[in-house]
């Protein structure tokens, strides 16, 4: 990002909202639509796999829940609405399409919640919400596919819960850099803290002391 709009945005934004006492991280729809060749969402997005399996087991270490969400839509759609219509590639996501199992290493744990979705939100529809405040959580740890799409939305949606909220900047990933980029300057700007995966690792070290 260019000075000039760094300049422009510190005029307004650029709070931090810093990090909770008790978290969730949550993995947003690493399936193998986005890791597959031949698939229409192909991301090459590996090494952000990597870093939210990296996540993953800091998480478990420190004994923070786990969440992991993928789409899954009944043939033809039709729970998919306008959602489904505006975007054909999310056939992948169709009940029993390979392209909608979870890639090697994500496989889910026992104690993992799986929370299946229809729209780009890991919110919207679900009991997401409901079930991290039950568990006195007020802190959400954002990672996954793809930044412009449903992790923007999960953030967005995840404050106005009224979660403070941090994106990993290496553990999401996008089709090309200049969404991906674009996506996560102005998630910092105005609804997370975006922080590396360095940072949150470390943060997660520190629960597991403290406890």
């Amino acid at each position: 990002m260019s000075d000039e709009l760094q300049q422009n945005y510190a005029a307004a934004f650029g709070g931090k909202a810093g990090f909770g006492r008790s978290p969730a991280l949550i993995l947003i729809d690493f399936v193998e639509a986005y890791f597959a060749p031949e698939s229409p969402l192909y991301a090459g997005v590996e090494a952000a796999l990597a870093s939210a399996l990296r996540i993953r087991e800091a998480a478990r270490t420190a004994k923070v829940p786990v969440i992991l969400t993928n789409v899954v839509y009944h043939p033809g759609g039709i729970d998919g609405g306008r959602f489904f219509e505006k975007v054909p590639a999310l056939k992948a996501f169709e009940a029993g399409n390979p392209m909608g199992a979870w890639p090697k290493g994500l496989e889910p744990q026992p104690d993992e919640i799986v929370l299946t979705k229809q729209y780009p939100s890991a919110f919207f529809g679900t009991s997401l919400a409901s079930t991290l405040t039950a568990r006195g959580i007020d802190q959400v740890i954002l990672t996954g596919l793809s930044t412009s799409g449903c992790v923007r939305a999960s953030c967005i949606d995840a404050v106005s819960y009224g979660f403070r909220t941090a994106v990993v900047a290496e553990g999401c990933g996008d089709r090309h850099p200049g969404p991906h980029e674009a996506n996560l300057f102005d998630m910092n700007a105005k609804y997370a803290d975006v922080v590396s995966e360095e940072a949150i690792v470390a943060y997660l070290a520190s629960l597991e002391q403290g406890a």
